[in-house]
């Protein structure tokens, strides 16, 4: 068991990393967000909806039986 608990730690422990001030610059750029362009945003959304099996959510109107 403590072996178990001490390879999580291990492997969790491994994707922290220390960020200095004059790094956050670069990683703030616009090009390393995420959301860049706003087309990648909208394909994100829809796969979501897809995989997730409802529409609305996001921000948007939808989902419920359709009788509004």
């Amino acid at each position: 068991m403590a072996f178990h608990v001490a390879w999580v730690l291990l492997v969790t422990l491994g994707g922290c990393a220390t960020i200095l001030p004059y790094e956050r610059e670069r990683l703030s750029r616009p090009d390393m967000q995420l959301a860049s362009s706003p087309e990648l945003l909208q394909a994100e959304g829809h796969a979501t909806e897809v995989r997730e099996g409802a529409a609305g959510g996001l921000g948007g109107a939808g989902g419920g039986c359709g009788c509004n």
